[in-house]
């Protein structure tokens, strides 16, 4: 290692003038690090490419991840528990080849969903079900167009009717009924008779709410919530799989036959329905799969969603089931060229070339309308097998009214619309729910526990487990101190374009023991103010391990003045929805967690790696090493974790430097400190009881001896840390 260090010149700025000051310099001053982070967030508008995998087992391995993804941002690893629907069915229309029914059940307890199920008449046998879902027109399912919109649409084609033509999702659910398929059509939040939440929450959110942003009762949208990954989109998604539930509960449903289509909105819906629900035989989201924007609404976004994927890949995890899509004169304009052809090999790699369709439009606006719908009838009618003559295109009917739609009426009145208590009410119902699944989790086998929490963290830290990246270093200055050589440089991880300043005070007689000793104040921290080396970590030095100081993403010499981040980054949308940044980046802490691994793989991968890896974190620094701790496996063989009592849950602003969406979820700090097990872990800012998961899951891997706790002043903190680092061995 110190042949390396020594020899490396890249930088040729002047030792004397870096010694002078009290902490290194690794860049001149006022030069920042050359790191990618440093550049304009990702947002919804971005460009979102998939490339296809190399072979099958990569598939399977990346649509594992991606689908894991998409359960643990939408509130939904693990799985909500299923209460019962209680459906209610009245109002029955009869139209001679099918009838209309008025429809509510609760998908939790106390929260409704509400539609219209549509039935064939005379129908042998079991039969196909279609779940249609509308998307973000508002009032969709009661929506009758104006005679202007009309007249247009008939113009240009979009129409065929003037009856029917007033409204297209009505005209979709007949025509799939006269098909000989069950149809059930329900309403998005905030829209038609879906009014527990308000179409301005729902679909227009922009501002925090100071009142919902408590530690207890917390309203959506507010940190709270996101920390336990609880949002609209969630919701949603969660309606999405209740009224699969319904849809089946229906005696003549043939669960072989199960589709779902919807457009806009409803095309993000049927996307992730259909990518995490095997029993989704066939998927057809309209106007919605591309590599350009993504979902420009609130309840299209739920932080953790899209960060590294897209909705392209999204689809892609239906394959090799028959899927088809269409475009419009939007962002899909461009999708018979980019996207397209990559889910085309996808599905040839997989051996179903023939199952996935692209029906180009264009030269229509962005809706689904009747040459899209008759692309869909004809999809469903050929892999059903419904015998309809191709293609197949609708008929006139006779629409019905609001009123006749409706579901609620003086014999079913409809719940308190709008109501914050409801909100509260809501979210602490799933809060309780998953916590009390979480906790059978921690008292099962060891195996179990890394697969729920373990997962589930992997997604939350953005976990890089297995694709670390490439990790070099590059010389900026060195001295010689007498007993060791002080190095100063960059970390960088060529792979992610990051890269770290780091000095390295490296005894000339090292016992291959590396200390990677990070803090809140970064690389600074192990110098006193006049830029010698602090006594205590002197010790350290003579014992004969290195000590490596880093300057994580925005610490030190990534800002400007030395002053903390108080702020983290937001994309340019000015509505206060964390999703719009987090759903597409990583939080600043998650990037930090990134530098602690990037670090951790350059001491483990250079040419001469250090027999003993530890890393220790204190002054705030602490979390975070708790967090590389839980990814690092074997890499690191010791760790000394201040936490300073540190609570994802007790974070009360989306723009902190600690707000980690999903952080407080799964056992919050002490779940990332108990998935060290069974390694050696010093822990202190912690009481006893606090470290009950901790404790359950070293004593399950017979490895209590290798956690040690330790209560005291900042002060002895540091000092008793010190201690067990230079007297403590590793197993």
């Amino acid at each position: 290692m110190a042949n390396r260090f020594l020899c490396s010149t890249v930088f040729c700025l002047s030792a004397l003038s870096l010694f002078a000051a009290p902490a290194p310099r690794v860049l001149p001053e006022g030069n920042l690090p050359s790191d990618t982070r440093l550049e304009p967030l990702k947002d919804l508008e971005g460009y979102f490419p998939f490339t296809p995998p190399a072979s099958k087992a990569e598939w399977e391995t990346r649509a594992e991840r991606v689908r894991r993804q998409i359960l643990v941002s939408q509130g939904l690893w693990p799985m909500p528990a299923k209460t019962p629907l209680k459906p209610v069915l009245h109002g029955k229309i009869d139209r001679g080849e099918y009838t209309v029914e008025k429809v509510y059940f609760e998908s939790a307890p106390g929260f409704f969903v509400t539609g219209n199920l549509y039935r064939p008449k005379n129908v042998r046998g079991k039969a196909p079900g279609v779940l249609f879902a509308h998307g973000h027109w508002q009032d969709a399912r009661l929506y009758e167009s104006t005679d202007a919109e009309l007249l247009r649409e008939l113009a240009n084609g979009e129409e065929r009717f003037e009856e029917g033509g007033k409204s297209r999702f009505q005209s979709m659910c007949v025509q799939l009924a006269r098909m000989g398929c069950v149809v059930w059509q329900w309403d998005m939040q905030g829209d038609s008779d879906a009014q527990q939440f308000s179409r301005q929450l729902v679909h227009g959110f922009a501002r925090q709410r100071p009142e919902m942003n408590t530690l207890e009762n917390w309203g959506l949208f507010s940190p709270q919530a996101e920390t336990h990954l609880e949002s609209i989109m969630g919701l949603q998604t969660w309606n999405a799989v209740r009224s699969l539930d319904f849809l089946l509960s229906l005696p003549e449903i043939d669960p072989e036959r199960i589709a779902m289509t919807g457009a806009s909105g409803g095309g993000t819906q049927t996307m992730l329905l259909a990518a995490i629900d095997p029993r989704v035989k066939l998927s057809f989201p309209a106007v919605m799969v591309s590599t350009a924007m993504q979902g420009g609404c609130t309840c299209e976004n739920a932080c953790l969603l899209r960060i590294d994927t897209s909705n392209v890949e999204f689809a892609g995890l239906f394959a090799p089931k028959p899927q088809g899509m269409t475009t419009a004169n939007d962002w899909t304009r461009e999708m018979s060229s980019k996207g397209f052809p990559e889910l085309q090999q996808l599905y040839q790699l997989l051996g179903a070339p023939d199952k996935v369709m692209l029906k180009r439009g264009e030269h229509f606006p962005h809706n689904y309308n009747a040459v899209s719908r008759s692309a869909f009838y004809t999809w469903l009618n050929k892999h059903f097998q419904l015998g309809q003559k191709e293609p197949v295109v609708e008929r006139d009917y006779v629409r019905l009214k609001r009123e006749e739609l409706s579901v609620w009426d003086d014999g079913h009145p409809a719940p308190k619309p709008a109501d914050p208590d409801f909100e509260r009410q809501l979210l602490r119902y799933f809060q309780e729910d998953a916590q009390k699944q979480l906790a059978a989790v921690a008292e099962s086998d060891p195996q179990r526990f890394h697969e729920v929490y373990g997962g589930a963290l992997e997604v939350v830290l953005n976990s890089r487990q297995g694709k670390e990246g490439e990790v070099k270093w590059k010389m900026a200055h060195k001295a010689d101190r007498g007993s060791w050589i002080q190095m100063d440089g960059l970390i960088r991880n060529e792979t992610y374009a990051e890269e770290l300043p780091a000095v390295f005070c490296y005894p000339k007689q090292w016992n291959g023991t590396t200390v990677v000793w990070l803090s809140g104040e970064g690389k600074k921290s192990l110098f006193d103010g006049d830029g010698a080396l602090r006594p205590d970590l002197q010790k350290l030095v003579d014992t004969g391990a290195t000590v490596l100081g880093v300057d994580l993403l925005y610490q030190g010499e990534f800002q400007t003045e030395d002053k903390p981040l108080v702020a983290t980054p937001k994309v340019k949308n000015p509505r206060e929805a964390a999703a719009y940044t987090f759903g597409y980046n990583p939080t600043v802490f998650v990037q930090r967690v990134h530098d602690v691994i990037s670090v951790v793989r350059f001491v483990k991968t250079f040419e001469r790696p250090s027999k003993q890896l530890v890393v220790a974190g204190l002054n705030g620094a602490g979390p975070w090493v708790a967090a590389a701790r839980a990814q690092c496996g074997a890499a690191i063989d010791r760790a000394v974790i201040d936490t300073g009592g540190f609570r994802f849950g007790q974070v009360l602003d989306i723009r902190s430097p600690d707000f980690v969406p999903g952080g407080a979820k799964y056992g919050d700090l002490p779940g990332m400190l108990a998935l060290a097990a069974p390694a050696q872990v010093w822990v202190a800012g912690e009481t006893d009881a606090a470290l009950g998961l901790v404790r359950a899951q070293y004593q399950a891997a017979n490895a209590r001896k290798n956690l040690v706790r330790f209560e005291g002043s900042a002060a002895e903190t540091q000092r008793a840390a010190l201690e067990w680092l230079m007297q403590s061995k590793p197993n």
